[in-house]
């Protein structure tokens, strides 16, 4: 009996010594735990603040949104609509005397993913005020991006709110950091875009090298930048064109960065961009960028031609509604749109003023 004792009670002792343990590693675990929700929560924190820091250096332009003009009735549902200004500014000083050289519709179906990106020509003879009519790329020199936003909408029946501008060197850097892109240079190109090199380089301070022959070859940022200026092989149509094969040709290349190159390259441009869009716009955009896909690139006005009252030139659009119903139905799908009577009456007037039909 008093060994059965004994044996019961050694295993009772054991028992306890068990639980003890248990309970004792119970408390471990949950410490380990908790130590890694607080890990966890740290760098979160140390991410979001690391990530907000590089937002903060962005131009960020507030006291633009909501006062842009926008067409009653408009609202192009499910996408996101940003007008995209190059300006010819000659530092990375943004002034609203400098022109528009380049000024770009880029529209994102937030289901898709896909941007489509239109070109809106720059010597577009547009309306501006009540039946008062100019050059597009002349309202943003004396206006600003607000202005030109809203002569957008106007005359094209969109609902932008928000831009963004860059100037000769983001293109510049953007390019390099990409390692160059490859862009068949024309003959007759030749004669004009070692001039634009070198008044790149002067303009930047970046270095680059003239082209010495025509063919595909790898331009580098200077080279690209001046690829896209060229205004006198051409029209100002041609022009339209060349920047948007270097916009899509850069795009394609960023695309396919890992986060570390990526990293380096939002270290870079975000200091010299100008926007409306906010940080947890643009952080949100971000996340999707592998999924963008550029799938449609054109001008605007589809349908043109020459006006020159008092020898200044222009590009009237031929019947402004019917351009409008077809860029309605490349950006949108609307194969029905009916204009908004605010574009009704501007293409009437503008027919009446121009006589172009």
């Amino acid at each position: 009996m008093d060994k059965e004792y004994e044996y019961e009670g050694i295993k009772r002792r054991k028992k306890k010594t068990k639980k003890k343990k248990k309970n004792k590693f119970l408390k471990i675990l949950v410490r380990i735990i908790l130590l890694l929700v607080i890990l966890i929560v740290v760098m979160v924190g140390v991410l979001i603040g690391y990530v907000f820091n590089k937002l903060s250096k962005v131009d960020y332009q507030e006291e633009i949104i909501g006062n842009v003009e926008i067409n009653e009735g408009v609202e192009n549902e499910g996408y996101l609509n940003v007008a995209l200004f190059g300006i010819d500014a000659r530092s990375n000083e943004y002034d609203k005397n400098s022109g528009s050289d380049t000024i770009m519709i880029v529209s994102l179906n937030k289901k898709t993913k896909d941007v489509k990106m239109v070109s809106v020509y720059r010597d577009s003879y547009l309306c501006y005020e009540d039946n008062q009519y100019t050059k597009l790329t002349d309202i943003y020199r004396k206006y600003g991006p607000e202005k030109t936003i809203s002569v957008l909408n106007r005359n094209l029946d969109l609902d932008i709110s928000e831009y963004v501008t860059v100037n000769f060197e983001v293109v510049a850097d953007v390019v390099n950091y990409v390692g160059g892109i490859e862009i068949d240079v024309g003959k007759a190109d030749m004669q004009w875009i070692n001039g634009y090199i070198q008044e790149n380089i002067q303009v930047t301070g970046i270095k680059s090298s003239n082209i010495k022959k025509a063919g595909k070859q790898n331009l580098d940022g200077i080279q690209a930048l001046a690829y896209a200026r060229i205004r006198y092989v051409g029209t100002d149509i041609n022009r339209a064109e060349r920047q948007r094969e270097v916009l899509m040709k850069t795009f394609d290349k960023v695309k396919k960065m890992n986060a570390v190159k990526l990293n380096g390259l939002v270290d870079k441009v975000l200091p010299k961009v100008k926007t409306t869009i906010s940080t947890s716009e643009i952080l949100g955009l971000a996340t999707g960028i592998t999924q963008y896909n550029i799938t449609t690139s054109e001008g605007f006005p589809y349908k043109w031609a020459d006006y020159e009252p008092a020898g200044v030139y222009y590009l009237a659009p031929r019947n402004l509604e019917e351009n409008v119903v077809k860029l309605h139905q490349e950006l949108f799908s609307e194969e029905d749109y009916k204009v908004s009577s605010t574009l009704q009456k501007i293409s009437d007037n503008l027919m009446n003023k121009t006589g172009i039909k």
